[in-house]
């Protein structure tokens, strides 16, 4: 294969003394890191230390907002926010990850909506101009993750926004090309004989199998892993070294 794609994951997700995930490994593999805000997980002083960690292996790095819920780890769904309630949700976590990155030298690439709050705006145009409109304001040129045939990758192209189409290696998906909800029993993907051979083949075909066989059409400049799995760091170094083996160039995406 000759072409060029991302590897992402989600970190900065620990709060004081708890801790989640090994992102000091991930940051040896991945070539974009979505930092946790503060809001769904994380707190000031994780947010600048996984920009530091992040700034010293080369990584790229974007704010990773969602609801406030720390509790439930802003996988719970929230309903009932206006427009300007969530263009504000959004703009102080996106602000408060700006005032880090100037605090540790180091440059904010782009967006990434976390969990509820991003399966929410998916399918809901209004939420997802909100949301999207808010971090685009703060932080002008921001490359902004989207799932590709959703109302996120709408908005982003309403607005003329920078975008990297963002697949899941480790997550099953539904017929619609929508991710499944985490109470499916394919919803979550743990083995990497099966994560890598797949994400080969959605590279090769431009296509990724539903759990029912159903084919979609995706070209991806992103791939995820989630960081908070057990074997995060297990399966990004096979998928990692699968990408090189087969020719594809793993780099960050190029902010304008």
């Amino acid at each position: 294969m000759s072409l060029t794609v991302d590897l992402n994951a989600d970190m900065g997700e620990s709060f004081g003394a708890w801790q989640m995930g090994d992102d000091a490994a991930l940051l040896g593999i991945v070539t974009s890191a979505n930092v946790a805000c503060g809001f769904h997980a994380g707190d000031h002083e994780v947010m600048a230390k996984t920009l530091r960690l992040a700034k010293a292996a080369g990584v790229a790095v974007g704010a990773h907002p969602g609801f406030a819920d720390l509790q439930g780890f802003g996988r719970r769904p929230i309903p009932g926010f206006t427009a300007d309630q969530l263009a504000s949700l959004v703009a102080a976590q996106v602000g408060a990850m700006i005032g880090i990155a100037r605090l540790v030298d180091v440059e904010l690439r782009h967006v990434k909506l976390h969990g509820a709050l991003s399966n929410m705006a998916m399918v809901d145009r209004a939420m997802a101009d909100a949301c999207l409109g808010a971090a685009a304001r703060v932080l002008p040129g921001a490359i902004q993750f989207v799932l590709p045939g959703t109302a996120l990758e709408d908005a982003a192209l309403a607005l003329r926004a920078p975008i990297a189409r963002e697949i899941f290696a480790d997550r099953g998906y539904a017929p619609d090309g929508k991710l499944l909800p985490r109470s499916h029993p394919d919803a979550m993907l743990h083995d990497p004989a099966v994560i890598v051979p797949r994400i080969l083949r959605i590279l090769d075909t431009g296509t990724i199998i539903a759990h029912d066989g159903t084919l979609i059409p995706l070209k991806p400049d992103t791939i995820c892993l989630h960081g908070d799995e057990p074997h995060a760091v297990r399966n990004a170094e096979h998928l990692r070294h699968a990408l090189e083996q087969a020719g594809v160039r793993v780099a960050a995406p190029e902010r304008p």
